[in-house]
């Protein structure tokens, strides 16, 4: 396994980060167990959970406790773990009234972080994370909940998810005043399908010096192997593979040629980009977790990358220049 830093922190983080928001839902908490044992031993040390996660309006929270009870097996478990949990989604009910409703109020962050930490098992974590912007806070209520959790040493970094690149910068500029760190890291949607956060995101994020974490890297199944095949029934995935279907088969004969998996190369494109951090891979059972963790060795070449920008143009460059002269 590699690693790095994350962003401009000391913090070093493994290349893939495992994602958890399978567990509990499309995969069996004893599952997810050997999933976290193995990608422990191959060396990732980079889990992603969120308190939403765990499936529909009363099963909230479980992706969470199955961590915790995972953690609670002991063997250094927790201690080579760099954790990072989210807060933002309606917990349905978990707070009193309305406030339990999708924001990040600092009455709801102190409240949803003792919760995530019940269920994790655990009395810190290393990344807190912004699940989405919310436009009704403001940054002194922001930074003074996050700065109050790090201060106890509850938590060690901060990170954001879904934020605009103006978000971004309003963010760090609100944290220089009050002598905080701000955000370390942004954790958002970016694939070969989905280059959009290349004209603000990945440019702001670089600027300020946070580390990117793309959330589906694999466009939700549709860049993994055997997308083509379908799904047999019309459903929302088979929908978009009929949109992308003649992106998808130049795709396919590409990685034939290659003699690569489909998962394998879209990961490798997503790595090969010098701002990203690590891509979250959520891998559903062992094997395809296994089969992910080779891509921090597969090294794509100028002309491969270039076939790939055929494939799947990009927005033209970083904005302005990439709709402007």
């Amino acid at each position: 396994m590699q690693y790095t830093y994350l962003g401009k922190s000391g913090l070093k983080v493994s290349r893939l980060c495992l994602g958890t928001m399978n567990f509990g839902t499309q995969t069996e908490e004893k599952e997810a167990y050997k999933i976290m044992d193995a990608a422990l031993d191959a060396g990732i040390n980079f889990f992603d959970t969120a308190n939403v996660y765990g499936g529909a309006e009363d099963r909230k929270g479980l992706t969470e406790e199955i961590l915790g009870r995972w953690f609670k097996q002991g063997g250094g478990r927790r201690e080579k773990v760099v954790l990072a949990t989210k807060v933002y989604g309606n917990m349905n009910n978990e707070l009193d009234g309305p406030n339990d409703a999708r924001g990040l109020s600092g009455y709801k962050i102190r409240r949803s972080f003792e919760a995530s930490l019940k269920r994790l098992q655990t009395d810190h974590v290393e990344l807190y994370q912004m699940h989405h912007i919310d436009r009704n806070v403001g940054w002194d209520e922001l930074w003074g909940a996050f700065e109050s959790l790090v201060q106890q040493g509850k938590v060690d970094y901060i990170g954001s998810s879904n934020f605009a690149g103006w978000h971004i910068a309003l963010a760090q500029a609100a944290a220089k005043e009050r002598h905080f760190q701000g955000l370390v890291s942004e954790q958002h949607l970016y694939n070969l399908l989905q280059r959009t956060p290349e004209l603000e995101v990945i440019p702001s994020a670089e600027h300020h010096g946070l580390g990117v974490i793309p959330w589906s890297p694999l466009a939700s199944g549709l860049l993994g192997r055997n997308a083509l095949a379908g799904t047999g029934k019309r459903s929302k995935k088979t929908e978009e593979i009929e949109k992308h279907r003649t992106q998808l088969e130049q795709f396919a004969t590409l990685c034939q040629e290659l003699d690569e998996a489909e998962d394998v190369v879209a990961l490798a494109w997503v790595l090969s980009n010098k701002a990203i951090t690590a891509p979250i891979i959520g891998p559903r059972t062992l094997e395809q977790l296994e089969d992910s963790l080779r891509v921090v060795d597969v090294v794509l070449t100028e002309e491969v990358l270039a076939k790939l920008n055929d494939i799947f143009p990009g927005p033209g460059g970083p904005a302005p220049e990439a709709y402007s002269w």
